[in-house]
């Protein structure tokens, strides 16, 4: 792959190593550069604009934060990927979708759009890579085959899109958190791509990685500046689009597990959340203090602790997802299925057990332990008394939207 698209990808083998190995890291260090510098300019944006995160009840930071930060993500990786990406409908349509989806996200960091507004740019924006033609147009299934979609292939990556995008939009909640994350995803996603010779996801998933390292500078706790969801939807759209340029359009065996063992933490959180929020009978985009991360806090951990424990949680299960691509599972000339390869595969699903369960004793059996349940009932009982005071309504915490909220914010 040469420059801007000028040629076709190199053919010898010294050529593609060069392709899909220095060219990234080129990349992830020329986006890293141009986002340390471009990322003081959006904090003096954002101040100009009024684009300032206060603190608030629910928040956890104690004071007033710019936004905007997320445009500096997307200049620095924009540029190195707009020199080496070759300039086919894929590539153009996927960087094309995100800047619109960053400039959607900056606006909302500025004037604060309703919901359904937001949900409805996100659709728009994703169907601008899917009309270039990257599409999930199969779905790979260990052990069982290949199943073409057929018109399907269109709503379905759509979904894709916009559930990545709120996804990392959703564990944008704590200093250093989403952009961490984020890049260790994309790590994860460009060396699997580069292996599978997709040098173009290969090429993204660096440059996304090499701008998140860099806004960590600023964002790790305590953060002098926030991404916002100019950052937060950005990344959330590469990654969704690099996991199918890279990975999901690829004949692999484990195309479908990998994406999902990648964004597995992310995943798991937002899922979490969703359900929380729909058996309370709040909305879906309702905000709370039911993250993992805020969860965490709530126990007691530092914002430090919280965030670098949920970077090696995503480490980790990045490494099962390199294990399972890399350790083949079948033999290549019979098809059967080779012991050791079976072996790597069960033992990566176990240990994503394994976390989740750690992650439930945490979250759940410690919280329970660090607070006597004789104290919660009391705490509860003399909130409703107030409550009642306050209003003069002696049913007033028997009504359903409320006691939804009491549970909620507990």
């Amino acid at each position: 792959m040469t420059p801007r698209g000028r040629g076709a990808v190199p053919a010898h083998p010294d050529d593609r190593t060069v392709t899909t190995t220095l060219i990234p890291v080129l990349c992830g260090i020329v986006a890293a550069a141009i986002t340390l510098a471009a990322t003081p300019l959006a904090g003096r944006l954002a101040r100009a604009l009024g684009a300032v995160d206060q603190p608030s009840g629910r928040r956890i930071h104690t004071r007033a934060t710019p936004r905007l930060g997320g445009l500096a993500i997307a200049l620095g990786a924009s540029v190195p990927m707009l020199w080496f990406l070759p300039l086919d409908h894929d590539a153009r349509g996927l960087l094309i979708g995100a800047l619109l989806i960053s400039a959607l996200g900056a606006v909302d960091d500025a004037c604060a759009l309703p919901p359904l507004y937001k949900l409805a740019g996100q659709v728009a924006c994703s169907a601008v890579p899917v009309a270039g033609g990257l599409t999930i147009d199969h779905i790979t299934v260990p052990l069982v085959g290949v199943g073409n979609l057929g018109w399907l292939q269109y709503p379905v990556t759509v979904v894709w899109f916009v559930a990545i995008v709120n996804i990392i939009n959703f564990i944008d909640g704590m200093d250093g958190l989403a952009a961490g994350v984020t890049g260790i995803g994309a790590v994860t996603l460009a060396v699997i791509a580069a292996s599978l010779n997709r040098p173009e996801a290969a090429v993204a998933g660096a440059a996304i990685a090499g701008a998140c390292a860099a806004f960590l500078v600023f964002n790790f706790h305590p953060a002098s500046i926030f991404m916002g969801d100019a950052g937060s939807m950005f990344l959330g759209f590469m990654t969704a689009g690099i996991s199918v340029s890279g990975v999901m359009k690829t004949s692999a065996t484990v195309a479908v597990v990998i994406p999902l063992l990648v964004l597995a933490i992310p995943i798991l959180d937002t899922s979490f959340v969703v359900l929380k929020r729909i058996k309370h009978g709040l909305p879906v985009y309702a905000a709370d203090r039911s993250h993992f991360h805020h969860r965490f806090f709530t126990i007691g951990w530092g914002q430090r602790r919280t965030v670098l424990t949920l970077y090696a949680w995503c480490a980790l299960m990045g490494a099962v997802a390199l294990a399972i691509h890399f350790v083949p599972y079948r033999d290549a000339v019979t098809g059967d299925p080779r012991p050791a390869g079976v072996a790597v595969a069960v033992g990566g699903a176990l240990v994503a057990v394994a976390c989740a369960g750690y992650l439930v004793y945490v979250l759940e059996i410690l919280k329970w332990r660090s607070t006597p349940v004789v104290s919660i009932v009391r705490e509860g009982k003399a909130a409703r008394a107030e409550r009642r005071r306050s209003t003069g309504d002696p049913g007033a915490s028997d009504v359903p939207g409320r006691r939804a909220t009491d549970r909620a914010e507990r």
